[in-house]
């Protein structure tokens, strides 16, 4: 017997209970110039005396549909995820949104998710949904049914799957798993957080009494108490941990100190343990700002809901594990540039640790009288999100005052260090009072002693009993953070810390070192990053290193690994049964039995979801790494560090450093100077003028636009004329006309007989300006060919007429032999060939129904087809 249907009254009674206020059956149709329109209908329900606000919204249509409960943020209304409602009952859903009790136009008290209050709300809306006619049942009282919501509406999406099993699936975001845990971290009162939360929703009047009364008790002492945390415990999806047991995907955020990582962890371990499928996106925002990535998000909520509700097995609900990761700014606007990295199991938070020593004797510091000054870490509410964001991009915000810390640090890191988790280390600590309390953070620390603080995340610590000296394990916040080469780790302890309660009674704290430093590295392969192209004006003499590289290496030339092949000495590249291991991996590959073959004339566009291997592939092919299996020709010589054939092959790979106080065309000199090769040999003209430089080489660097720098540096790729030019994002950052400027760039240099290969995520851009494509994906090798083979082999096409087509005239091209479906557009047909159909017979058959046919081409671009091949790998 399932216990769950104990708790609650049937449903037929629960129906009994819903009284419709107002707006009953009153259908608007909302805002909205795309087929199909999408209907709202407003109802005020009264639920066991509380009215509750709602929201219904449909398109037309006789068939069933799963159904979405859409919860919202905490402080927020039904009307914060309109957009959304209308976006999924566009996909074939319908969508119910409402306003919580105590927030918008709904009346009673805010319970914090109350079983009783909230959650119970929540079972008689699904009620409602049982009895509308659009909605699919499983049986009788049942609907299909998922639960979406970001914060407060989150977390109400993992009560609702807990206490109702009418719940199929969900996808909570930036939310709690254990509410006492998120305010009373480690017994340590949030009270900044409290705060904001308290005032978001109105005042402490706006709560139940009980919660108020709690609240105010907890902020005027300072400390949580057992009453306190139990009654946050009683409404926290973790109660019901092991009734949850639907398909879950947990979207969490990277700069969130108020529901930090370490809440989907918990959630996932549990959920996982229930045997429900879980997947765990780390986003890049948060509650303290951010990106919060809506539209990726809510694309992949999308897809889960149509594997898991809709049953739609051709659905990709996503990789196990994603984490997105700031690249820096494109220096045009200043915008953030965002990458995601995927896995195929979710690692969790303590995963393939590594060790760092750290060295720092005992030290004593300060609790000082009132913790005041306060050390500051995040601002919650007050430009927290401008503070995280700048620690991502490297920038410290963080301030520890004199005499209130302990220290202790690593050497310099040899080689980047990504860590992905929580860090731990040991530590003894002794205070002059019985209870001490401490705020840990890890340091990255640069080489000019510049430290950040990523994601500006602390982690406080409660010693009890430390008069007597007692060893303390720290596990520090979740992060996703790249410790470059030559930077180390700061490890701090501090007394105080202005988002939390302190104790306000002076004392001396002792702390010292019982261990390393632990920190996880499940991700840390470089090659499973894509890469940052930058321009890199900190290092201008990046260029003259590189071209002092290519003399030393030319020094080593001295015989091929491997006997040429004169069969391809006209073949620019061919890559057989390539393969790359990751670092310390015997089973793990970046790239995998990797084959295809590029000819003169070509423009090669490779193409590939981040991690695909791209970029490995393009290193290898250029000799900077070594495959561990199969190989690489360019002209029928076999690749290799040094390789004499390596001077046919020019390349654009992450930017380069100029001397911006010199011309362009003296930095282009200077660099095939140090080459040591003949001046003549440069071809400089022949690359300039393909390059389309102009006037602007007579000009300081510094006075170049983004657009001129990323031309001025793949001329300098040009140089020599190389008869194979590699390109990798040579678009990055570039507005419109100046990517078009590129485009023309790469067309003209493959039509003198020379071939070029691009790596690029602009699609669009890829379609116009390539000729064939390499479409990779986990390391293998998904499709090549050329792009209108790959484009063009979609079953709808796009007939184009030269008049409107009439719908009786549309309904019998739908009713045709090979046809399956056919839309009229404002140019003419959107047809869909059945698995029989062939677009020879479609036309035939147009012109005997005297349609005036103008164009017939493939519907699909680039895009559809890419994310056909790849799915939600892209």
């Amino acid at each position: 017997m399932d216990l769950r249907r104990l708790r609650r009254p049937r449903w037929i009674a629960a129906a009994a209970s819903v009284v419709v206020l107002a707006a009953a059956g009153t259908w608007t149709a909302a805002a909205s110039d795309d087929p199909p329109p999408v209907h709202r209908a407003d109802q005020m329900m009264s639920i066991d005396g509380v009215r509750i606000d709602t929201s219904y919204f449909t398109t037309d249509g006789v068939e069933k549909r799963p159904a979405v409960l859409l919860g919202h943020g905490f402080g927020g209304s039904k009307n914060d995820v309109r957009q959304q409602a209308e976006d999924l009952a566009r996909d074939g859903y319908a969508v119910l949104t409402w306003s919580a009790r105590g927030f918008g136009r709904s009346t009673g008290k805010v319970g914090l998710n109350d079983p009783k209050g909230e959650v119970a709300d929540v079972s008689r809306l699904i009620d409602w949904l049982a009895k509308q006619p659009q909605v699919r049942l499983d049986k009788p009282g049942d609907p299909r049914v998922g639960v979406a919501g970001a914060s407060y509406g989150g977390a109400i999406s993992l009560l609702a799957a807990g206490h109702d099993h009418r719940v199929d699936a969900i996808a909570p975001s930036i939310t709690y798993w254990d509410l006492s845990d998120a305010l009373f971290p480690n017994g340590v009162f949030k009270k900044l957080w409290a705060g904001i939360f308290v005032n978001s929703a109105g005042g402490c009047d706006k709560f139940e009494p009980r919660i108020c009364a709690m609240y105010q008790r907890v902020a005027q002492s300072g400390t949580p108490d057992a009453q306190a945390e139990k009654m946050l415990e009683e409404r926290s999806p973790s109660a019901v941990a092991k009734d949850i047991k639907v398909p879950t995907l947990l979207v969490q955020g990277q700069t969130d100190s108020l529901f930090p990582l370490n809440q989907a962890d918990q959630a996932a371990k549990a959920i996982r343990a229930n045997g429900a499928p879980v997947d765990v996106d780390w986003i890049a925002g948060g509650h303290d700002g951010g990106d919060l990535e809506t539209g990726r998000v809510q694309a992949r909520v999308t897809y889960w809901f149509d594997r898991y509700l809709k049953d739609d097995k051709a659905a990709d609900p996503g990789p196990a594990f994603r984490v997105t990761r700031t690249l820096g700014t494109d220096t045009g606007d200043g915008e953030t540039r965002l990458t995601g990295v995927t896995a195929d199991t979710y690692p969790g938070l303590e995963s393939d640790d590594h060790k760092i020593a750290l060295t720092g004797r005992e030290q004593d510091f300060a609790n000082p009288a009132g913790a005041s000054p306060p050390a500051v870490s995040a601002l919650p509410g007050l430009g927290g999100g401008g503070l995280s964001q700048l620690s991502s991009l490297g920038v410290g915000v963080s301030l520890d005052f004199p005499g209130q810390y302990a220290a202790f640090e690593s050497a310099p890191v040899e080689d980047d260090l990504r860590i992905t988790g929580s860090p731990t280390v040991t530590v003894h600590v002794k205070s002059t009072t019985d209870d001490a309390v401490l705020f840990a953070k890890l340091y990255d620390v640069g080489a000019k002693g510049q430290q950040t603080l990523p994601s500006q995340l602390v982690e406080p610590i409660r010693v009890e009993g430390a008069k007597a000296g007692k060893d303390v394990t720290i596990t520090l916040p979740a992060i996703d953070h790249d410790l470059d080469d030559g930077h180390r780790l700061r490890l701090v302890l501090a007394s105080t810390d202005l988002g939390y309660a302190s104790p306000a009674t002076p004392a001396t704290y002792t702390v010292s070192l019982k261990g390393d430093l632990s920190v996880p590295t499940p991700l840390g392969e470089k090659n499973t990053q894509a890469p940052l192209p930058a321009w890199v004006w900190w290092l201008p003499l990046a260029g003259a290193v590189l071209a002092l590289i290519l003399v030393v290496t030319g020094h080593r030339r001295t015989t091929a690994p491997a006997a040429p092949e004169p069969q391809l000495s006209e073949v620019p590249l061919q890559i057989t049964d390539l393969s790359k291991r990751y670092a310390k991996s015997a089973d793990r590959y970046a790239v995998r039995d990797l084959s295809f073959r590029v000819e003169r004339g070509q423009v090669l566009g490779l193409l590939g979801p981040n991690g695909a291997g791209k970029t490995t592939t393009l290193r290898m092919l250029m000799g900077l790494i070594r495959p561990d299996g199969g190989e690489v020709r360019v002209f029928g010589h076999a690749i290799a560090p040094g390789a004499p054939v390596l001077s046919r092959v020019g390349a654009f790979v992450e930017g380069a450093g100029f001397l911006p106080h010199l011309s362009g065309r003296e930095n282009l000199e200077l660099y095939w100077q140090a080459t040591g090769r003949p001046p003549e040999d440069a071809h400089m003209d022949e690359a300039l003028e393909i390059a389309g430089l102009g006037d602007a080489l007579s000009r300081a660097v510094r006075t170049y636009s983004q657009g001129m720098r990323q031309r001025l540096a793949i001329a300098q790729a040009m140089l020599g004329l190389p008869d194979l030019l590699i390109l990798d994002e040579p678009t990055n950052g570039l507005d419109p006309p100046q990517i078009r400027e590129m485009r023309e760039v790469m067309i003209r240099y493959a039509a003198a007989g020379r071939t070029v290969i691009v790596s690029s995520h602009l699609l669009s851009e890829v379609e116009q300006s390539c000729t064939h494509l390499v479409v990779m994906d986990h390391g293998k090798l998904v499709q090549a060919g050329p792009v209108a083979e790959i484009v063009g082999s979609g079953d709808t096409l796009l007939i184009g007429t030269a008049t409107e087509v009439e719908e009786p005239v549309v309904e019998k091209i739908a009713a045709l032999p090979g046809v399956a479906s056919a839309i009229p557009t404002d140019d003419g047909l959107l047809v869909r060939l059945a698995a029989d159909g062939s677009a020879a017979r479609l036309v035939a058959e147009l012109v005997r129904l005297e349609i005036p046919v103008e164009s017939v081409g493939p519907h699909r671009r680039l895009e559809d087809a890419f994310l056909t091949l790849i799915g939600d790998s892209a």
